[in-house]
C-alpha cells in the first residue's frame, strides 16, 4: 500500500454514539463532499456488505462499488473501491470526554491504469487530487462530529 491520507477528529459523544453515524453508510452523502449516494445492497451493514455509489466533483460524476472488508461496531468500519483498490476506513478510539476518528484513505501502490488516467485527466495532478480529498476528509469529519455533538 502507498502511504494513507488521513485525518482526525475528537468528537464529545460516546464510540457507540459515533458508530451509529459512522457505520450508517446509507447517511455517507450527508457527511463527504464528494458522496452523493451510496446505496447498500442487501439492508444489513455487516462485513462483506456490498454499496453502489454515485461520485461528484464539480461538473464530473462517476460511479463506483464498494465491500465492507472490516467491520468491528464501535471500532473500526471499512470498505473497499475495486475500481481503484483504495480502502477507506473510519477508527474510533475512545478518549476522556469523548471518541478520536481517524478517517484513512490507502490505496495499492499498482493503482489501474484507468484510475491514473482519470485522476491526471479529470482532476489534476495526483498531489491536487490527493490536497481535495484530505479537505474532504476534514469536511466530512466535522459534519460527523456536528451530528454526533448535537444529539
Amino acid at each position: 500500500m502507498a502511504n494513507p491520507l488521513e485525518a482526525k477528529i475528537d468528537i464529545a459523544a460516546t464510540p457507540q454514539e459515533v458508530w451509529a453515524i459512522v457505520s450508517d453508510l446509507k447517511r455517507m452523502s450527508e457527511w463527504s463532499p464528494q458522496c452523493r449516494q451510496m446505496r447498500v445492497i442487501g439492508g444489513t451493514i455487516r462485513k462483506g456488505t456490498r454499496t453502489f455509489n454515485i461520485n461528484r466533483k464539480g461538473f464530473i460524476v462517476w460511479p463506483t462499488t464498494s465491500k465492507v472488508v472490516r467491520f468491528e461496531p464501535s471500532k473500526e468500519i471499512a470498505f473497499r473501491i475495486p475500481e481503484n483498490g483504495a480502502v477507506w476506513s473510519y477508527e474510533l478510539e475512545p478518549i476522556a470526554g469523548g471518541t478520536t476518528v481517524i478517517e484513512r484513505r490507502e490505496v495499492p501502490t499498482d493503482v489501474s491504469k484507468l484510475s491514473q488516467f482519470m485522476v491526471k485527466t479529470f482532476f489534476g495532478s495526483n498531489d491536487d487530487f490527493e490536497a481535495d480529498l484530505i479537505n474532504g476528509m476534514n469536511t466530512t469529519l466535522a459534519r460527523i462530529k456536528s451530528e454526533a455533538e448535537s444529539k
